[in-house]
């Protein structure tokens, strides 16, 4: 068995090719149930998704290329700018083993899968696949010209043991001007991540949504005690 990297914290990735989305679930009450007892779901009850792929080792520290996938909700505690919310993990579908030992070892509830994007004139087509089967598919409509650059910090929260451990993650993300959700579909009734599915019809958060051609991020960043998971 080949010997992971041990790897420093925080991990550096630049440039890497990201679909964020935002949108009200079907189900908020099957949604809510991944929460720990200490965490409450934003007011809106909001899911977040981040599908995207770093195309080669020269844009990390230590990660290598990979893709990855990950999905959760929106929480009622803020990331350090006092607005956007904080956010916990509940699936994590990354192509990489280094990877998910890293984010594993964190708390963070990592597992084998892939992403794809592709552009085709202006349609980007998101896909995220486990065991080579798709289980979530996004469509969008973007430019190719950058609106504007954005930066600042999110907060992601795991949970490690009976803790809650909120991480900062600062990011630089360069935004398409031109920038429309087509459609979100969850493709596999039967995997768990189904029960964070979009609404009928499709409410997407704009504000949390876009599509970033070149977006740097520090992976984690500065980590805090949050407190017992069980509240």
């Amino acid at each position: 068995m080949t010997e992971l990297p041990k790897l420093a914290a925080p991990q550096l990735v630049i440039n890497s090719r990201m679909l964020y989305t935002s949108w009200i679930p079907a189900d908020p009450q099957a949604a809510r149930a991944y929460l720990p007892p200490a965490l409450r779901p934003a007011p809106n009850g909001a899911i977040y998704m981040n599908q995207y792929v770093v195309d080669s080792a020269e844009q990390t520290t230590g990660f290598g290329a990979y893709s990855l996938t990950y999905i959760g909700l929106d929480l009622d505690v803020f990331a350090p700018d006092g607005v956007t919310p904080a956010r916990f993990f509940t699936h994590y579908f990354n192509s990489s083993q280094v990877v998910r030992a890293y984010v594993s070892a964190r708390g963070v509830p990592a597992s084998p899968g892939s992403t794809e994007l592709d552009l085709h004139a202006h349609t980007l087509t998101a896909t995220t696949s486990i065991d080579g089967k798709p289980v979530i598919r996004t469509r969008v409509k973007v430019s190719k010209k950058i609106g504007t650059t954005v930066a600042g910090h999110l907060k992601y929260v795991t949970r490690v043991g009976d803790r809650l451990v909120g991480g900062n993650y600062p990011y630089i993300g360069e935004l398409v001007d031109e920038f429309e959700v087509l459609s979100l579909e969850f493709l596999d009734p039967d995997h768990p991540v189904y029960a964070l599915r979009p609404a009928v019809p499709l409410q997407i958060v704009a504000g949390s949504s876009f599509y970033s051609p070149r977006d740097s991020f520090v992976y984690p960043g500065g980590e805090e005690d949050m407190g017992p998971a069980a509240g």
